[in-house]
């Protein structure tokens, strides 16, 4: 597995591909909606990209940035092989990225400036303290944590913080948590998580992490989920997530797509046991109507972006 993320022109997003699957993806763009990759590594670092756009009959058009908008560059390629080549080798840090094609650096134009936050000192520990909460639940993205910050503090009349502010912000504190996240050791309480919900996907259990805003949507919107064959379900929503990372355990909720109470406890079984196998206690009556805690918790989730 490479430790990257690809996102395609038609709104696929693949995390962590192998190098075999990556070569594929190069290979398959070239179409109408379909001709370029963004590559980010993981987790997700500011200005460090790179992508690749091609259009068919032509040539391959290869960039990336190491940090900076003054260090952008770019390569002429004409071979999808050679393009799958120097993505790889930039995913896995080999000579910087700067192997195979022949790179030239690239005029990005001049840098702007951002301005800096005219806000009240109290409202600045609010919008952070809101940013933390998000980056502790370790799904967001930079865009979707900048976007947290950006509308925070909006109301009718007023808009503090620009896109730009919002994104520096974002970014300063994202680093942070990389940061932090750097010193953890061994597979974390989220890593056994999503190591259970793979295995109860795998045997017909549709499963879903910080799935929709609340019980109601996610009620209303799992059935959509479901795989053909798929005999129950188990999920939570992101106010679960936030609890979660507060400290507080995980409530999952479970059912059966038949509806009946008999194959919701089933699943409800089925969900408590894959957990255990994970390493992860819970808290559980064997009442289908009563939601499964995981707890106690450690909710120390790597960022991805």
């Amino acid at each position: 597995m490479l430790e990257i993320v690809v996102k395609t022109e038609n709104g696929e997003r693949h995390v962590r591909p192998s190098a075999g699957q990556l070569a594929l993806l190069v290979r398959r763009i070239g179409g109408d909606g379909d001709r370029f990759l963004v590559v980010q590594r993981i987790p997700d670092l500011p200005d460090v990209f790179a992508q690749v756009w091609h259009e068919a009959g032509g040539d391959y058009t290869l960039e990336h940035r190491d940090g900076a908008a003054d260090r952008h560059f770019q390569a002429r390629v004409d071979r999808p092989e050679a393009v799958s080549a120097a993505i790889t080798g930039w995913a896995r840090q080999e000579c910087g990225g700067d192997a195979g094609p022949a790179w030239s650096p690239l005029d990005m134009g001049p840098v702007r400036e951002v301005p800096p936050l005219d806000i009240e000192e109290d409202e600045r520990e609010e919008v952070e303290k809101r940013v933390r909460e998000v980056l502790a639940g370790g799904y967001a993205s930079r865009a979707e944590l900048a976007e947290v910050a950006e509308e925070y503090l909006v109301s009718e009349d007023r808009r503090p913080l620009s896109r730009e502010q919002a994104q520096a912000l974002a970014d300063r504190m994202w680093l942070e948590r990389v940061a932090e996240q750097a010193a953890w050791q061994g597979e974390t309480d989220p890593e056994r998580l999503t190591r259970a919900f793979t295995a109860l996907e795998a045997v017909g259990i549709t499963a879903r992490e910080n799935f929709t805003c609340c019980r109601s949507c996610g009620n209303a919107e799992i059935g959509a989920e479901g795989a053909p064959g798929a005999r129950g379900f188990v999920y939570f929503h992101t106010q679960c997530t936030d609890s979660a990372a507060a400290g507080h355990g995980l409530m999952l909720l479970y059912g059966g797509f038949d509806g009946s109470q008999e194959t919701t406890a089933a699943v409800g079984r089925e969900v408590v046991a894959a957990l255990d196998t994970a390493g992860l206690p819970t808290a559980w009556n064997g009442d289908p109507g009563q939601a499964v805690h995981v707890t106690p918790l450690d909710w120390r989730r790597r960022l991805v972006g």
